[in-house]
């Protein structure tokens, strides 16, 4: 099965590894990954500020990077919610409404993808601990995606998933809103990690570097005792032969 593989400009740009981490789990799921070096964002950041002259000109580079058909997969659901949804608003009834459209059926977050559409989700991984999962806003209510990665993460050898209290309860990122609202940003940080902390949790995982970003920071200043993993770092970690 050939894909391509969309790199959010972040994961580029600070979460190298967990880009390299996606090729090689898609890979070992039977995929040909192709990677267009020149793709750059998804217009995210530019939309949701309101700028959506700015965000069509990114969109539009974004429809012209990739093809509309093949599987196209990223390792977040921020950015595939954007190019599912916020697309709409920005190419309805323009020149590139059936490319955008055909393009919008084809792109998958990594861990739908593994589940729904190659119907693998074992790779061998080990990562021993505790964790809880983090359901991103963007996730769990744009790419209806719940299920998927706990059905990836309770095949992970030595991993004991629990629930926490308020998993579907945002971080607190929100892109710009965490900027603009910084104080209570970092409350729902604050809120999201104690719960991690009340079910004695060594790691919070999630399918958003966004949101681990975020929450890390939060981990890192105030010197809480958990580790933030994405979902694709997971299931490379460890690996066994099987």
């Amino acid at each position: 099965m050939k894909i391509e593989l969309f790199v959010p400009c972040f994961v580029d740009q600070l979460y190298p590894e967990t880009a390299f981490n996606t090729i090689k789990v898609l890979e070992k799921a039977g995929c040909e990954v192709s990677y267009n070096s020149k793709q750059t964002c998804c217009g995210q950041p530019a939309y949701n500020a309101g700028y959506w002259e700015q965000a069509k000109e990114i969109g539009n580079k974004f429809l012209n990077d990739f093809s509309d058909n093949e599987y196209i997969v990223a390792p977040s659901a921020s950015c595939v919610g954007m190019v599912k949804n916020g697309f709409n608003d920005l190419f309805t009834n323009t020149i590139v409404h059936n490319k955008c459209r055909s393009m919008q059926t084809n792109i998958f977050e990594l861990s739908d993808f593994l589940v729904n559409i190659v119907k693998k989700d074992y790779f061998g991984a080990e990562l021993d601990g505790k964790a809880v999962y983090h359901d991103s806003c963007s996730g769990l209510r744009e790419c209806k995606i719940k299920e998927e990665p706990r059905q990836l993460l309770s095949k992970v050898h030595g991993l004991e998933m629990v629930e926490m209290k308020d998993t579907d309860m945002c971080c607190g990122f929100g892109g710009t809103f965490a900027v603009k609202f910084d104080a209570i940003s970092s409350a729902m940080a604050e809120q999201k990690v104690n719960n991690a902390l009340e079910m004695e949790a060594e790691y919070i995982i999630s399918t958003d570097l966004s949101c681990l970003m975020h929450l890390d920071g939060y981990i890192k200043k105030n010197n809480v005792p958990i580790k933030t993993m994405h979902i694709a770092d997971v299931l490379a970690n460890g690996w066994l032969d099987y």
